[in-house]
C-alpha cells in the first residue's frame, strides 16, 4: 500500500535484468525468488501484490509469500509456475493480513494443502529469529511491525534479499495504517533493517509491491530521512493552522494537514495519506 509515487534514488540493478525493466512485470532474483504479480494494479498496490516464490536451487519443495487477493486465475498461475519447475508448494507465508496480501490464504491452503504461516489471526505465530527450513532453504523470520501489527518480513540469508511486504516498497514509500499501524513501531522496524543492511546481512529487498531494490542500505536510508522530514512538517502545520499562519481547508485537524502537507500527493492516495498523518500526530501526541 504506497504513500506517494516518487520514487528515491536506487543503485544499478547487478543481480538481474527484471528491476532494470521501468514497468515492473515481476520475475526472478537472484537463484532463490521469482515474483509472480497479481492482476490487482492501482494508486495503492502499483503494478500489483508481488507473490513471491521461493525455493533453494534443484529442490522440488518451495514456499510462497503472499498469494494475494481471492483471484483464482492468479493462484493457478502460481501453481502452474510451481509445478513447471518440478515443485511443490510446502509452506505459505504472509507478510501481513492486508487483502491484497492474504485475502486468498484459506483457498491457497486448500489448493496446496500447505500450512499457512504468519502473525495471529489464527495463523501459527512466527517467532522473531524462526529459522525456517524448506528443501534445504533457509528462510529467517524478521518482524517489521509498523505498517501494520501484524507486518513481518523475511530473510534469504544465502543472497541477503529481505521480502519485506508493505514495510518498504519497490516504489515510494509505504502507509502507516493508523490505527493498527504505528509509527514508533514503524521507525524501530527501519532502525532494526538500518543494522542489518549494515551489517551486511540484507543488500536487496524484495517488496510486496513494486519493483526489486537493489540498494537496500540507501532505501532504508531514505525512507527513515523522509519520515523524519515528514514529521518536521506535520509539526510546522500543526503550529501554522492553530495560530491562523495558513487557512483552514475542510474537515478536521488531519484532513487540513493531508491538504497542506501532500498537496503534492495524487488525491486518489490522500485517504492512505489520512491514515499515515493521523499515526503522525498520534506520535507527536498532537491528537
Amino acid at each position: 500500500m504506497v504513500a506517494r509515487p516518487a520514487r528515491p534514488p536506487r543503485a544499478t540493478d547487478v543481480r538481474g535484468a527484471a528491476a532494470a525493466d521501468p514497468t515492473w512485470r515481476g520475475g526472478a532474483w537472484g537463484e532463490r525468488a521469482v515474483a509472480l504479480l497479481c492482476p490487482n494494479p492501482s494508486p495503492m498496490t502499483l503494478e500489483g501484490t508481488n507473490t513471491w516464490v521461493l525455493a533453494e536451487p534443484g529442490s522440488t519443495q518451495v514456499i510462497v509469500v503472499d498469494p494475494g487477493p481471492l483471484d483464482e486465475a492468479h493462484l493457478q498461475a502460481v501453481l502452474a509456475h510451481v509445478a513447471g519447475r518440478g515443485a511443490r508448494v510446502t509452506l505459505t507465508l504472509l507478510t501481513h493480513g492486508h487483502a491484497d496480501h492474504a485475502e486468498s490464504a484459506p483457498r491457497w491452503a486448500e489448493l496446496t494443502g500447505a500450512p499457512v504461516r504468519a502473525v495471529g489471526r489464527g495463523h501459527d505465530d512466527l517467532a522473531a529469529g524462526e529459522v525456517l527450513r524448506v528443501g534445504g532453504l533457509e528462510t529467517l523470520v524478521v518482524p517489521t511491525p509498523g505498517h501494520t501489527a501484524d507486518s513481518i518480513s523475511f530473510l534469504l540469508p544465502a543472497e541477503q534479499i529481505l521480502l519485506t511486504g508493505d514495510t518498504v516498497l519497490g516504489r515510494g514509500t509505504t502507509v502507516v495504517a493508523y490505527p493498527d499501524g504505528d509509527l514508533t513501531s514503524y521507525l524501530e522496524s527501519l532502525e532494526h533493517l538500518r543494522d542489518l543492511t549494515g551489517a551486511g546481512s540484507v543488500t536487496s529487498i524484495a517488496p510486496g509491491h513494486g519493483p526489486i531494490v537493489p540498494d537496500a542500505a540507501g532505501t532504508i536510508e531514505y525512507y527513515l530521512r523522509h519520515r523524519h522530514e515528514r514529521l518536521t512538517q506535520i509539526r510546522a502545520a500543526v503550529t501554522a493552522l492553530r495560530e491562523g499562519t495558513i487557512a483552514a481547508g475542510r474537515g478536521d485537524l488531519a484532513d487540513q494537514i493531508v491538504q497542506t502537507v501532500y498537496a503534492d500527493v495524487p488525491k486518489a492516495v490522500w485517504p492512505a495519506a489520512r491514515m499515515s498523518v493521523l499515526a503522525q500526530l498520534d506520535y507527536l501526541r498532537e491528537r
